[in-house]
């Protein structure tokens, strides 16, 4: 299994937002307070001097054997003096406002739009916006930004990019913008504002038609259409006339030839109702194979949304959702799917118990997996043998891991998901 260095460099920084908090909270990160205010006091030009007024500090030690206290004294002067004229610089007047979509898609741009409300009758200029930091799987694309001026009674906007990589509900900390003091170290006291909340959801996968069977029932569970012109639904068959028939629906033709009235009967169009299962067991799964499955789920969903099905059942592991009927079903989706994690060992009586109850509403089934073997094909027998359809899609790494898959179930590569290839299943 592959580690998460990434991960790794940030285990002692809590991901969560009321998690941070609570480190804050405590003895360690109060003593460690001031030092984080002095670090939001400077400017990234004004950290980098007094990077070098300590470094020179440090070596200016030995006075007589080297002179570089020449150089510190002058860096520290400038550095104290911004610092000391920070006050000067508030902006007690001004308000931080950030908007950024509900969603945002694993490995693609997310944009923060800052607005700074002024409410007095001063103007700021040199106005810099930082962005919070960000947990492990997150970086800034953009470089921090500014406002050369903010107006008077007036309101002016900036934005910041950035990109997470890792699936699930993200907090971050506030943003916060101050005035720059002469020279450009330091700041005046930030206004701040409010923290953020987004979910990070998976690719989807680019599926452009799925074949689902349909069960042994006619039309179970269907939903009728409504995306009809009038009455226009589809033709059964003629019958003879009938007192209280539409006369609209009289058929001239078998009339004619009958010598009876005759009129078209029709049916509704109904919608296919399917439920899509993931299997959440990740045992000796690499996490590159289970994204790709997750991808594939929301790719099924949204292929299946596009076409006569109605996906309102979605199984992760042993848990079962309903989703609301309706095409607007891809949404809540993702939101389930950004946050799934690798599960316990398979059990297809368990999967096979969790579905049982809503199987008379079911036409078909689609079952994803990062493994096939006898217990999938059993999940499906069972599934078929309550008159639901089923398929099987099995995402493999490499061509030796779909060899049984082949015939059992239909394999894609977790590649090709990953790269956006076109799939038709």
């Amino acid at each position: 299994m592959k580690v998460n260095l990434a991960r790794l460099n940030h285990i002692l920084i809590p991901t969560q937002a009321a998690d941070r908090d609570r480190w804050r909270n405590t003895r360690l990160g109060r003593a460690l307070k001031p030092f984080g205010l002095l670090y939001e006091a400077l400017t990234r030009e004004g950290q980098l001097v007094m990077a070098l007024s300590i470094l020179t500090g440090a070596a200016s030690l030995d006075v007589q054997g080297f002179d570089g206290h020449l150089f510190w004294a002058p860096l520290t002067a400038v550095q104290l003096c911004s610092l000391l004229a920070a006050r000067a610089y508030a902006m007690p007047d001004v308000t931080l406002d950030v908007a950024l979509p509900p969603r945002v898609v694993a490995g693609e741009d997310v944009q923060f739009t800052i607005t700074l409300h002024n409410r007095s009758a001063r103007e700021h200029h040199a106005v810099r916006v930082y962005g919070p930091f960000l947990t492990w799987d997150g970086r800034w694309t953009s470089e921090d930004t500014g406002l050369a001026v903010l107006p008077a009674r007036g309101h002016a906007t900036v934005a910041l990019t950035a990109r997470f990589s890792s699936r699930g509900e993200h907090h971050l900390d506030r943003f916060r913008a101050g005035a720059m003091v002469p020279f450009g170290l330091a700041l005046g006291p930030s206004v701040r504002g409010t923290g953020c909340r987004f979910v990070v959801v998976p690719r989807v996968a680019r599926v452009e038609r799925v074949e689902t069977p349909l069960g042994q029932r006619h039309q179970p569970g269907g939903v009728a259409r409504v995306q009809h012109h009038g009455e226009s639904m589809d033709l059964r068959g003629v019958r003879p006339y009938r007192a209280g028939d539409n006369v609209r629906d009289l058929h001239a033709r078998s009339w004619a030839r009958t010598g009876a009235p005759v009129v078209r009967e029709f049916q509704q169009e109904y919608f296919r109702r399917v439920a899509v299962l993931l299997d959440t067991d990740g045992r000796d799964v690499e996490p590159e194979t289970f994204e790709a499955a997750v991808s594939l789920t929301a790719g099924l969903v949204s292929s299946l949304s596009r076409e006569d099905a109605l996906v309102d059942l979605l199984v992760l592991g042993l848990r079962a959702h309903d989703l609301t009927p309706g095409r607007g079903s891809l949404d809540a989706t993702l939101d389930l799917l950004a946050c799934v994690e690798p599960d316990e060992r398979f059990d297809p009586d368990a999967v096979g118990g969790v579905l049982g109850p809503f199987a008379p509403r079911l036409s078909s089934a689609v079952v994803v997996s990062c493994r096939w073997d006898a217990e999938r094909d059993a999940l499906l027998d069972r599934v078929r043998a309550q008159g639901v359809g089923a398929r099987g899609f099995v995402v493999h790494a490499d061509a030796r891991a779909a060899e049984y898959a082949d015939a059992h179930a239909t394999a894609v590569p977790a590649g090709a998901i990953l790269r956006g290839e076109r799939l038709v299943l």
